[in-house]
């Protein structure tokens, strides 16, 4: 024991004396990071620096480590590309266009064989992949899925941002499967996927069948996808999704903690495809299916087949404890905004959501599958104890302000809101078809709802011919919504603007 102190003792003495004056001490050596540079004249038997490139992204994320870059050049790089490792918290390894150059990972020409993707992020997690065209995989295979960017076993700590991916094809029949995605997010593993950033990306130009552009699916806790624009597609733009067996796990299949904020989607429209032929203008622009914790925030959507779903496909997993709010929906073919499950096909429903500031104006310009107006607002199958209030439903002269089709649900408050329509005004409560209640005070005392909502007052926006959706200062709907908290309102507005001031708040997406 007295030996083991003495040498301990020493050790501290002489480990003193290097530093003060003896043998210095090494200072810890940070280890050194890489850049690889990649070229289409390169060679992959080259160092990879600037001057001697590589000649395939590939090769070069295989001798990335922690904390090194991988920067492609100009041009046209025909390769399926997966990141082989992870980086760590401090060192990520970032795959990037070389800055003010256009670099293209392109499928012209590769073969898809079942589920494909041209940049797979499998088991890696702390990578950045930035800045690319990722374009032009295509297939008619029975049975292929195509996608663009796929993440899955469990990836966390990932950033995909200001990419842009068009020619995303799936062209088999329908009766095929006719599936794909741009982007696919999917925690299909017993590790979840957390910490996952999609940002500032264009999705365009794609044949994604019966799948979506930009998917979050399965055992996925902790997105956030803002920024985006996606338009000209298929189907589907934005969907955070559960139930659809991506995870084998019950309590793991499904998403949730998540934002989807500060997107533009426009062009979402299913009669791009063969699909539509079948389903009409059947896609929803952002669609949150099965999944928990959603808030869906200052996005702006036009020109889609559906706005915003918060809708559940699936008995054993409603859509629950979402927030849509401060959000601009506009000139879709059918419904604004859309709650419930499918008219008797699902369950699950919807629970515990929050529908609120949101301006809707002018959807429905098509009838829904059953011949119906949809409604601005639209609630199907089980809805339970959801809250509608300070919206501002801006109707067309042939509209349904507020459509509730079935008996089934209870607990749900709709008030607050502003209705304004330069035609007869509408609402149907219980019915598909009506017929429609067209006197206000009828509507309040069939429904039991929005005792204290507005009817009649044009809310005075900026414009209804480009349109402009915010609304002037002497709009009967500034500063007179209902503050919940800040937690249901939000901090910001569509602009990025405070949401409330002096405690006030107007109803609408603006203050």
């Amino acid at each position: 024991m007295f030996n083991n102190t003495m040498h301990l003792f020493l050790f501290i003495l002489l480990a003193g004396a290097c530093s003060k004056g003896g043998s210095p001490v090494p200072e810890p050596v940070a280890a050194k990071t890489h850049t690889y540079y990649v070229a289409t004249s390169g060679n992959d038997a080259a160092s990879g620096s600037l001057s001697a490139p590589m000649r395939t992204i590939n090769a070069a994320l295989l001798k990335a480590i922690p904390g090194d870059s991988v920067i492609v050049r100009a041009g046209n790089y025909y390769e399926k590309v997966t990141f082989p490792q992870s980086g760590r918290l401090d060192k990520l390894i970032t795959l990037k266009a070389y800055a003010g150059e256009k670099a293209a990972i392109d499928g012209t020409g590769l073969s898809v064989s079942g589920k494909e993707s041209l940049v797979t992020i499998s088991r890696a997690s702390y990578v950045v992949l930035e800045g690319f065209d990722i374009c032009n995989l295509k297939s008619s295979a029975p049975g292929a899925n195509v996608n663009g960017v796929t993440a899955d076993a469990g990836s966390s700590n990932i950033i995909i941002r200001n990419n842009r991916i068009y020619n995303i094809e799936h062209n088999a029949a329908p009766a095929d499967g006719r599936s794909g995605h741009g982007i696919e997010i999917i925690g299909n593993t017993a590790d979840v996927m957390k910490n996952i950033l999609v940002e500032n990306n264009v999705i365009h130009d794609t044949k994604t069948g019966y799948s979506e552009n930009l998917t979050i699916n399965g055992y996925v806790d902790g997105f956030t996808i803002r920024g985006n624009t996606i338009y000209n597609t298929e189907n589907i733009g934005i969907d955070a999704a559960g139930g659809y067996a991506a995870n084998s796990n019950p309590a793991f299949n499904y998403a949730r903690n998540g934002v989807i904020t500060d997107n533009e989607l426009y062009n979402i429209d299913m009669t791009r495809g063969p699909i539509g032929g079948v389903h009409g203008h059947g896609a929803i622009a952002i669609y949150v299916d099965g999944a928990r914790n959603i808030t869906v925030e200052r996005n702006r959507i036009h020109e889609a087949d559906r706005g915003i779903g918060i809708v559940s496909e699936n008995d054993a997993y409603p859509t629950r404890d979402c927030i849509v709010r401060n959000n601009f929906v506009f000139n879709c073919w059918r419904t604004g905004i859309y709650l419930g499950g499918y008219l008797g096909y699902t369950s699950g429903g919807t629970r515990n959501c929050y529908v609120v500031n949101n301006t809707l104006f002018m959807n429905n310009r098509e009838p829904g599958a059953f011949g119906e107006i949809e409604g601005e607002i639209r609630l199907t199958e089980q809805c339970f104890d959801n809250i509608i209030k300070n919206n501002i439903v801006y109707a067309r002269p042939v509209d349904v302000f507020v459509h509730k089709y079935t008996n089934t649900g209870s607990g749900n408050v709709i008030d607050n809101n502003l209705f304004y329509t330069t035609g007869t005004p509408q609402w149907i409560w219980g019915s598909t078809n009506g017929p429609a209640i067209t006197d206000f005070n009828v509507w309040k005392t069939t429904s039991g709802v929005d005792a204290a909502t507005v009817y009649g007052a044009d809310p005075l926006l900026v414009s209804t011919t480009t349109p402009d959706l915010h609304i002037t200062a002497n709009s009967p709907a500034k500063n007179t919504g209902v503050v919940i908290s800040e937690a249901v309102n939000g901090s910001l507005d569509i602009d990025g603007k405070a949401r409330m001031v002096n405690n006030q708040i107007s109803k609408g997406a603006q203050q």
